[in-house]
C-alpha cells in the first residue's frame, strides 16, 4: 500500500525552489485554519469562509509571522528568508509587497515542514495565531 504523503529528507526538501515550497505551504496553512474553524463547531460554512479568508490572506499571514519569527529555528529562518526574498511571478491585490513577501516566506517554511514530516512543528507554530485563539484546537496537524 502506498503512503498517503511523501516524506523527504531535509536535504531533498532544501533542493526545492522556495516558491514551490510556498505553493505547498499555502495548502497546508489553509487546511490547518479550516480544520480549526470546523472543529470549533460554531458557525456556518459562509462564516467559516469569511474567517478563513481573513486569516489566510497575505496580510493575516504577515501578522502571524511577526509573532512566530522569534520561535523559528535557524533552518526555518533560513527557509523563511529564501521564500521571502524569492522572485515571484504573481503579486497580491490586497497586500503590500512586504506583506506578500513575508507570507510567502511563512508558506515556504510550512511547505518544508510538511515535506519533511514535521506536522507537530507545524501545529506548534500555527497554534500561536491570535485570530483563532479561544476556539477548541483540532487534534493537531496530521499529514
Amino acid at each position: 500500500m502506498q503512503e498517503a504523503f511523501v516524506v523527504l529528507s531535509e536535504r531533498e526538501a532544501l533542493q526545492i525552489n522556495p516558491v514551490v515550497l510556498a505553493f505547498l505551504g499555502d495548502a497546508v496553512y489553509s487546511l490547518w485554519v479550516r480544520e480549526k474553524l470546523v472543529v470549533s463547531g460554531e458557525g456556518r460554512a459562509s462564516e467559516f469562509q469569511r474567517a478563513a479568508a481573513e486569516v489566510e490572506s497575505a496580510r493575516g499571514q504577515s501578522a502571524l509571522i511577526e509573532r512566530i519569527l522569534p520561535l523559528l529555528t535557524e533552518r526555518e529562518t533560513e527557509i523563511f528568508k529564501r521564500g521571502r526574498n524569492a522572485k515571484k511571478a504573481t503579486k497580491s491585490k490586497h497586500a503590500t509587497v512586504g506583506e506578500y513577501n513575508r507570507s510567502t516566506g511563512l508558506e515556504a517554511v510550512l511547505g518544508f515542514l510538511h515535506l519533511t514530516g514535521n506536522g507537530a512543528r507545524i501545529d506548534e507554530l500555527l497554534s500561536q495565531m491570535d485570530e483563532l485563539k479561544g476556539k477548541p484546537s483540532p487534534v493537531g496537524y496530521k499529514p
